[in-house]
């Protein structure tokens, strides 16, 4: 695999070269400052002052050429808007008004390509500034970035917010609709004008690019990070054959079935929490072995992860065939349990459905299998699914209070929950049989490189040629490049010079290996936010019943409520909160928030414990945890390596294990506590969690400026 710098060389546009950042440069100048393992504080603010003006006239370069670019883009629209008069005036054959349209599609090409130039441009910034602050040790990124974009001068907004391409954009879309509908009517008076957008396709590739170079943090893009998905480091050029195909094929029946199979198994995970305590009784068990009884489920998700994960490199329907057939056992084995009187086959039944855990696949699927610009929505789709889930099944256990036998088997509030989801998997296994389509792995294709300098776009070469005479100048700049020995130097510097490979990770200790610190520290936060979340959600029908007598309505209602949490919590965090503050910042408020619910949740000796007392902490605590969640998996899909981002030993997959692990650690733990009594579980099982809270908070501040 190649390194970033090579990379961002093979995606420039030959002919544009100079006015790209200088990468290699810049990088070779990062070695020196590296080489000065300990300088002064006032050789610091040299250095720093050095690289930001570096940067201001990299960037200042790229923007005067875009800007000298969009001027001659607008000026040919201008001339196209004059010939449009002329044919309007004139009788025409439909000759004339094709042509006119193919001319409006060649500064679309051509806008297109700015774009590109753009984007590059923008993600060689953004990878500049991350180099530095590893390599350096001080951290640049948000002070620079935050220092110019909201500079009255700035030129960083340029690359950002490209307000003159977008008014190109409208331009384009009107002239090209209503050259293709009534000459005589306007684009404003068409009621199928969307319909237009949705198939012209260098106006939906120009969108697509536009929404890639959207710089804003909101709702969506905050769930998106939260499903922990690879990120693509640079855009991909657009070519002639992808305007013509329009947007990438993917099946939608196939992605809904994909997200039903996240849905429903997160239905399975909770739908017994409410009962289970009650179930082990009634097999002549403590209730506190309700603990092995769902971390059982947990277990065998360890060894799933892994599996599936290296499943999904051949095949996504096979794995979802496997899952769909093993949880339809799994709820059958726990069903019937309660007529053979057998604990062991009801934690058999738990573990099969463990093994039948496909959550790797359903992410697989969607980094992999669904366009890159409806792969946002996908991935926020896959967080609702699994935040609906996790709200339905403890909602449903408060609804299945049927009791009677059919065919010599009991069918009751322990039971339901097992035949209910026996019946979903299997209605979910016919529609998957008979509505999922395999795609297509092209990618897996091996692709020959050349070591020729590539040769620009063919969409790219008929918009020149469609271009007036005046632009036979189009190179001439209207600055002069600032310093052609840059691209000299560049060259100069070797291709293998530290930049690391993309492989993916080959193995589990190969992944380990790539830990640094900071994401270790991620997934330790994951760790503790999944083993409170557990220890809360897996011991409460013990627990209320034991202090507030609570039945498996409340325990149900209760659970079922905090489950309906978790989408305004992510709305409110994302829409807001994260335009506010930084991430970190985010991050150590809600582990402090989490510990805090705890300490309010323990109970003192002389205080009488309240359902207010429980209520309150119960919610700090699943609030703060689930604005935790989202917050580190979008921290840890920044300071994760890129060779994490790919293969079967993937960050998805690591954050995986580290959650099942802490949720069967949480589950051995009540086990392991209900032995000291009832009257014990919640303060045994909240102190170890408070432990791991407060450790998380301190490798937080140990690592917090390192945290990008």
């Amino acid at each position: 695999m190649v390194g970033f710098g090579k990379k961002l060389r093979e995606r420039q546009i030959p002919e544009w070269e100079q006015y790209y950042i200088s990468y290699k440069m810049m990088k070779k100048k990062l070695k020196d400052y590296a080489i000065q393992a300990s300088i002064s504080k006032d050789e610091r603010q040299r250095v720093l002052k050095e690289f930001s003006l570096m940067l201001d006239r990299q960037v200042e370069k790229t923007v005067l050429f875009l800007l000298d670019q969009q001027g001659r883009l607008a000026q040919r629209l201008a001339n196209l808007a004059n010939d449009r008069i002329a044919i309007e005036d004139q009788e025409d054959d439909g000759d004339q008004t094709d042509e006119l349209t193919n001319e409006y599609r060649a500064v679309g090409k051509d806008l297109l390509k700015l774009l590109h130039f753009v984007e590059v441009n923008a993600t060689g910034l953004r990878k500049i500034l991350k180099k530095f602050d590893k390599r350096v040790g001080y951290r640049l990124t948000d002070d620079y970035v935050a220092s110019r974009s909201n500079h009255p001068y700035s030129q960083l907004q340029q690359v950002f917010k490209h307000v003159g391409i977008g008014a190109m954009v409208a331009t384009l879309s009107r002239n090209l609709a209503e050259l293709q509908s009534t000459k005589s009517m306007c684009i404003y008076e068409l009621p199928s004008t969307p319909s237009f957008y949705s198939q012209e396709p260098v106006i939906k590739a120009i969108k697509a690019a536009e929404d890639r170079l959207t710089n804003s943090t909101n709702f969506l893009r905050f769930l998106g990070q939260a499903a922990l998905l690879p990120r693509e480091d640079l855009p991909r050029v657009i070519s002639a054959d992808d305007l013509q195909e329009g947007e990438e094929p993917y099946d939608f029946l196939s992605l809904a079935l994909n997200l039903g199979n996240t849905f429903l198994y997160m239905v399975n995970t909770y739908i017994i929490v409410p009962t289970a305590d009650k179930y082990t009784v009634d097999l002549h068990v403590a209730p506190t072995v309700c603990g092995v009884v769902i971390g059982s489920m947990a277990v065998a998700q360890l060894v799933s992860s892994v599996y599936f994960s290296a499943w999904s490199n051949s095949s996504y329907y096979q794995p979802l065939v496997f899952s769909s057939v093993m949880l339809l056992l799994g709820n059958i084995c726990y069903a019937v349990a309660y007529d053979y009187r057998s604990i062991s086959l009801l934690i058999i039944g738990r573990l099969l459905c463990g093994f039948g855990s496909a959550r790797a696949v359903n992410r697989r699927y969607i980094s992999d299998c669904v366009p890159l610009k409806m792969r946002l929505q996908a991935s926020a789709a896959f967080v609702s699914a699994s935040a609906l889930g996790m709200a339905a099944g403890p909602g449903m256990a408060g609804l299945l209070t049927y009791d009677t036998t059919i065919l010599g088997y009991t069918i009751n509030d322990n039971t339901l929950p097992g035949w209910v989801m026996a019946i979903g998997w299997l209605l979910y296994l016919v529609l998957l049989c008979v509505g999922f389509k395999e795609p297509k792995r092209s990618y897996n294709s091996p692709k020959k490189k050349s070591k020729s300098k590539p040769s620009p776009d063919p969409s790219i070469r008929t918009s020149q040629r469609s271009g007036s005479a005046a632009e036979d100048g189009l190179l001439d700049p209207l600055i002069l490049a600032v310093s052609v020995s840059d691209s000299a130097l560049s060259n100069k510097d070797s291709e293998s010079d530290d930049e690391r490979s993309d492989e993916p990770a080959s193995s589990i200790g190969e992944a380990y290996r790539l830990l640094t610190a900071p994401v270790k520290v991620q997934l330790l936060i994951y760790f503790m936010l999944k083993f409170s979340m557990e220890i809360l959600l897996s011991e409460s029908s013990v627990v209320t019943a034991y202090y507030f007598d609570w039945g498996i309505h409340h325990v149900s209602l209760f659970l079922g409520l905090l489950g309906l949490t978790v989408l305004p919590i992510n709305y409110v965090v994302g829409s807001y909160f994260s335009n506010i503050f930084e991430d970190r910042q985010i991050l150590l408020f809600s582990e402090i928030a989490t510990c805090v619910g705890i300490v309010i949740s323990f109970s003192y000796t002389g205080i009488r414990y309240t359902m207010t007392q429980y209520v309150s902490g119960a919610l700090l605590i699943f609030v703060s945890a689930e604005v935790l969640e989202g917050v580190n998996l979008s921290l840890l899909s920044k300071v994760m390596s890129s060779r994490l981002a790919r293969g079967t030993f993937n960050g998805g997959l690591l954050s995986t294990e580290a959650g099942t692990l802490a949720r069967v650690v949480a589950d051995v733990s009540i086990t392991l506590a209900g032995y000291l009594g009832s009257q014990w579980l919640l303060n045994a099982t909240l102190l170890p969690t408070l432990v791991v809270g407060l450790v998380s908070i301190a490798a937080t501040l140990a690592t917090y400026n390192s945290m990008f």
